[in-house]
């Protein structure tokens, strides 16, 4: 019974405990359903609400954008139309600058709404054409302007530049403004400004810039003559030329850089100074001047044409003239300092000063330019005016300096000739003058002047800095190698037509040659401590100019040659000389050789050294006599009266041909060399025992014969006797018996 009531009790309090649950999930069940409704509501009515409210918003905000846009527009646009007007305002006041300013304060108003995309307004079109106009307007107000303010009086352009129509020119600056304009600095500073701020600053200036070259500051350099005068009226700044005498030919650069001094400063006075923009008050130093853009446009021409036409000429030719030059390196340095103190400059050394200071290199090459212009011009001159040359006449050669002087010697003028003392060569051993001495000969006189440069330019040498030593070295082996390049290309036609320049043209490259052997050594204690070991020599070019020399008398040699053979060809091979013509035509061409001969002779005559003289006119007298002998001995048969006349006219080659031995001009003293012409010509005996051939019997054939021991059997052989002996004489016993004997 008790354990029912507890039971009992237990589930009376339990149920209404599990009754309040079930209320409870029943209550959440209904507010869930709730929720559901209330997020379908929402889901209908109020999001639909809020993506009206965004769009609403996103148009306002558009809409605002745009007006925004329009309203910046109508901004630009009247800021366009107030500049025009304060332009226009300030243009009539003449106030330049702030027009300027004003006009291009509408170009960037312009500028500006021109770049909105989708708004190509009509009305841009318009005030860009209305904008151009009122710039060409306003260019057009400052070009008249300037023209008023800086004017050029020129003579026509159709004269020549010549220093008459330079006088004529003349620019004329205005000083003071025009009553109704009040601008502070000179009345160009506003016009100038104003054409800088409209960006045509540098146009106007080229062309001021190209006319004060052209008219003023070229002149001024190109005319030593030319004076610039000044002359300042109340309203206006007049500059002109004078001319006065020149003292040379050249204006030094000293000179002419106070000219250019002047020109400059009164630029810089009365138009120049002028500052570019309206300046920040924190940067005063960085304005640009017109000096300078005016410098930037004419420097680079003015320094070009003061280097080629100024100092270029004041360059010296000789070195000791070099420490002069300490001066014009000084003036073209304060010449660039007041440039830049103007600010027509700025920057260091320019390429002007680098030319001045770089005179030794300048000194040098122009030194060795002259000595090359002067050297072909020599080589170019005449070959036929001529000069003897004896063993006693050297060049003037410097003494030579004591090898222990070493550098610090100061070389003499050339002025002691080495005559009859010793060359003391290598102070040991002594050698007689002689030694080195030429045979008497005539050479070209621009031969001899040649040389005479070549020792002149090497003593200058001496005297020079190392590198212009170098250089002036080398200029004296060019002048050779052009020698050997230049005079047979040029005189070729000559050479080969004319014998007496051959003979000269020989005589002067071995005279060269003869110089080469010592011309280093003379200059050796100098020359050896700059270049290297003994390179200070001109042996090396001796053998080529001997050869020189040789080859050109050679060729002419030959064509001599070729001429005798040739007229002794039409001697119809000196056969059947009883036929009249035929003794005639031998006759004519043994006389036309000996004139030949005769020419040559005169023509050699005291141009080439006597013991080539006599060997030359030997080698072609042999060259005849050898053409004879041969002819004459492959004769098939000789008659008693062709013997004789072939006698006759060997007998004149014996008795004339050494009469053209006349080396000398005094007549007397050629009979020495006459008497030995059987020295130079080598076949002289053969053609004396064919003269005694011509005349002998058989008995007196076989006598000069000896048994091959004769003087016969010297000049002819066996085979060539027997054949002479079978045209001259019958068919006989005598005969055989003879030629038996000849073996």
């Amino acid at each position: 019974g008790e354990v029912c009531t507890m039971i009992n009790k237990k589930y009376n309090e339990f149920l209404p405990s599990m009754q309040s649950a079930e209320d409870l999930v029943s209550q959440v069940d209904g507010l869930s359903g709730n929720i559901d409704l209330l997020k379908a509501g929402i889901e209908r009515e109020v999001q639909r609400d809020l993506n009206v409210a965004v769009a609403e918003f996103t148009e306002l905000k558009q809409q605002l954008e745009r007006d925004t846009l329009v309203l910046s527009i109508l901004k630009k646009l009247q800021e366009f139309d107030a500049a025009i007007k304060e332009y226009n305002t300030a243009l009539l006041e003449k106030k330049y600058v702030a027009a300027a300013q004003q006009l291009e304060k509408a170009r960037s108003s312009l500028k500006m709404l021109e770049s909105r995309k989708g708004f190509e307004l009509k009305i841009l079109k318009a005030l860009g054409t209305e904008l151009t106009v009122q710039t060409q307007n306003m260019l057009y107000h400052l070009g008249e302007e300037w023209q008023r303010l800086a004017v050029w009086k020129l003579p026509p352009s159709k004269e020549s530049s010549s220093l008459e129509s330079v006088m004529r020119s003349e620019l004329h600056l205005r000083t003071v403004p025009s009553k109704e304009e009040d601008v502070a600095g000179p009345p160009v500073a506003s016009v100038l400004q104003a054409f800088a701020v409209l960006g045509e600053l540098h146009t106007k200036l080229k062309i001021f810039g190209q006319l004060l070259l052209k008219y003023i500051l070229k002149p001024l350099i190109s005319y030593p003559s030319l004076q610039p005068f000044t002359e300042e009226q109340s309203d206006e700044f007049i500059l002109r030329f004078k001319s006065k005498e020149p003292s040379l030919d050249h204006a030094s650069p000293m000179e002419v850089f106070d000219k250019l001094k002047l020109i400059f400063e009164v630029l810089y006075k009365y138009l120049l100074n002028v500052p570019l923009e309206e300046p920040a008050e924190d940067k005063k130093e960085c304005r640009v001047t017109l000096a300078e853009l005016l410098g930037d446009l004419i420097w680079e021409e003015l320094s070009d044409c003061l280097i080629q036409n100024c100092l270029v000429n004041s360059i010296p030719t000789n070195s000791s003239k070099l420490e002069q030059y300490i001066e014009v390196i000084k003036s073209t340095e304060e010449f660039e300092k007041a440039l830049k103190n103007m600010r027509f400059l700025k920057g260091d050394a320019t390429d002007l000063l680098k030319y001045a200071r770089n005179v030794n290199s300048h000194f040098a090459n122009k030194k060795c330019q002259d000595v090359i212009v002067a050297a072909r011009n020599l080589m170019t001159s005449e070959i036929h005016n001529t000069v003897q040359i004896t063993p006693d006449s050297c060049v003037a050669l410097p003494r030579l300096p004591d090898p222990g002087a070493g550098d610090h010697l100061k070389v003499q003028k050339p002025s002691k000739l080495l005559h009859n003392d010793m060359v003391n060569l290598e102070n040991e051993t002594k050698l007689s003058q002689y030694t080195f001495s030429l045979p008497t000969c005539r050479i070209s006189s621009s031969v001899e002047k040649l040389m005479e440069l070549a020792y002149q330019t090497l003593l200058e040498a001496t005297a020079s800095t190392d590198q212009c030593c170098i250089q002036l070295f080398y200029s004296v082996r060019n002048i050779f190698q052009l020698f050997y390049d230049v005079v047979p290309t040029y005189h070729k036609e000559n050479l080969q037509k004319l014998p007496q320049l051959a003979a000269i043209h020989h005589n002067n490259c071995m005279y060269i040659a003869h110089h080469l052997l010592t011309l280093g050594h003379q200059f050796r204690y100098r020359l050896t401590n700059i270049l290297c070991d003994g390179a200070a020599t001109f042996v090396d070019l001796v053998p080529g100019f001997r050869r020189l020399g040789m080859e050109c008398f050679l060729a002419q040699m030959r064509v001599q040659k070729g001429e005798i053979l040739e007229r002794l060809a039409s001697a119809r091979n000196f056969s059947s000389m009883d036929d009249e013509e035929n003794y005639r035509a031998a006759n004519k061409a043994v006389r036309q050789v000996l004139h030949q001969l005769k020419r040559l002779g005169k023509v050699w005559q005291d141009v080439l050294p006597v013991n080539v003289y006599c060997k030359a006119m030997g080698t072609l007298l042999n060259t005849a006599l050898t053409e004879i002998v041969t002819r004459i001995a492959a004769l098939e048969d000789i008659s008693a009266e062709d013997a004789d006349r072939l006698y006759s006219l060997c007998r004149t080659m014996v008795e004339e041909g050494p009469r053209v031995f006349t080396p000398l001009p005094e007549d007397d003293k050629n009979k020495k060399y006459q008497e030995e012409v059987p020295l130079y010509v080598q076949k002289w005996m053969t053609f004396k025992e064919l003269m005694i051939i011509l005349q002998a019997n058989l008995q007196e054939i076989v006598d000069q014969w000896a048994d091959g021991k004769g003087p016969l059997a010297a000049e002819f052989s066996a085979a060539e006797v027997k054949s002479l002996i079978r045209a001259l004489f019958q068919n006989t016993e005598r005969r055989a018996a003879a030629l038996a004997k000849i073996k």
